[in-house]
């Protein structure tokens, strides 16, 4: 295959600064917490105005609840068995409250821009939005696809299924979730299931009637102790019970209790292991007369390497050694939808949106400069990737 002339691109990105900026400052002025599906279906429809200023159709996989799923392509086709796309993913949802943009929106102080979901992840957006129209500009053959989807950040539930779909097509996928604050890549990831525990007791008066009762909340603390003893930290996996709840009066015995916990993983044959575990302790009660059921709310795959994987990051982070940046790929505890595509075998890297930090909180920030930067490095990686075949 031909080699691929990246220069082009990377002066067109470079002009586009200001634009890059502005569309920013758009995205991130508007609410879009993942139950707020109006919120992030608008964030859709200005990355939707923007790709039609630039010749690129956007296509709607409607949902009921949470954010509709966009894609856009240059060319880009489903092949079943075959590998041949390049996927720019995201997700358009934070999980910031109504209101947030209007109590701080975006601004730019000392070289970093701050706002709501500034990092995670409508800077990524912004660059793979940018990255997208230039190709369509300089080389509309490239089989580029962005898939823009609303529910990352509650579990991916609405939208696992098409990612994992289009992965299935994909020569490679670069996840535009920020670049750490090191400025490094993400290469590997844990995954995560977050579960809620439902017991069952027998309401008693406590004095007067309490061999009568059954206590949920005292089952409920003998698995608490069970689902922590299951951590192994060592090997990277850690079961937390982080909300509990439970009772009706202190003078009666509890007829209910909940829990809500998660478990994190570094591969997902660890994950089938402790969810084994899991539902055998849920299955034994220790206070005779409870039953309990356990309730799946949402899962994130792990993001395990692989050989082409590997081989993908090399060549991004040799693009970045090109472009004068010194980075690494590392591993994170977090989860994105990046174990998805890496579950159906497509060589996948995250992270490579700008660098930023502090995500999810109020002093969430992206490195400026770095929003051209990273566009720059993924625009010649891509064609890397497209001149090696």
């Amino acid at each position: 295959m031909r080699m691929h002339n990246s220069e082009p691109i990377s002066r067109w990105l470079e002009e586009q600064q200001e634009a890059m900026v502005r569309l920013l400052s758009d995205l991130v002025n508007i609410d879009s917490g993942s139950y707020d599906k109006a919120g992030v279906d608008d964030v859709g429809a200005r990355l939707t105005s923007f790709l039609s200023e630039h010749g690129i159709e956007t296509s709607v996989t409607p949902n009921a609840e949470f954010g509709d799923i966009l894609r856009a392509d240059l060319g880009g086709v489903r092949r079943n068995g075959q590998r041949h796309n390049i996927l720019l993913l995201g997700h358009r949802d934070t999980v910031f409250p109504k209101g947030e943009a209007s109590r701080r929106p975006f601004k730019i102080e000392n070289g970093r821009a701050y706002g709501p979901g500034v990092a995670d992840m409508k800077a990524g957006l912004v660059m793979n939005a940018f990255v997208l129209a230039a190709f369509k500009r300089f080389s509309p053959e490239t089989p580029l696809v962005m898939l823009m989807t609303g529910d990352e950040e509650i579990g991916s539930n609405a939208s696992r299924e098409a990612i994992m779909a289009e992965a299935r097509s994909a020569l490679a996928v670069f996840n535009a979730e920020p670049g750490r604050a090191s400025g490094n890549i993400v290469t590997s990831r844990k995954g995560m299931l977050y579960s809620r525990l439902d017991i069952t007791g027998k309401a008693a008066h406590s004095g007067v009637n309490f061999t009568e009762g059954v206590n949920a909340i005292a089952e409920l603390g003998h698995k608490i102790v069970a689902l922590h003893d299951l951590s192994r930290v060592d090997d990277g996996i850690t079961v937390n019970v982080g909300i509990v709840s439970g009772g009706q009066s202190v003078n009666t015995t509890a007829p209910h209790a909940s829990a809500e916990f998660e478990l994190r993983f570094i591969t997902n044959d660890q994950r089938d292991a402790v969810s084994k575990a899991v539902e055998a302790l849920v299955a034994r009660s220790v206070v005779p007369g409870t039953t309990s059921t356990l309730t799946g709310k949402s899962n994130f795959l792990a993001l395990v390497p692989t050989a082409e994987s590997d081989m993908l990051a090399s060549q991004y982070l040799g693009t970045a050694e090109e472009h004068g940046v010194s980075i690494k790929g590392e591993f994170t505890g977090g989860c994105a939808d990046s174990g998805f595509t890496a579950s159906v075998g497509a060589p996948t890297i995250c992270g490579v949106g700008p660098v930023g930090g502090k995500a999810h909180t109020a002093e969430e920030y992206i490195e400026l400069p770095t929003l051209l930067q990273r566009a720059q490095i993924l625009a010649s990686t891509i064609g890397k990737v497209v001149a090696a075949g």
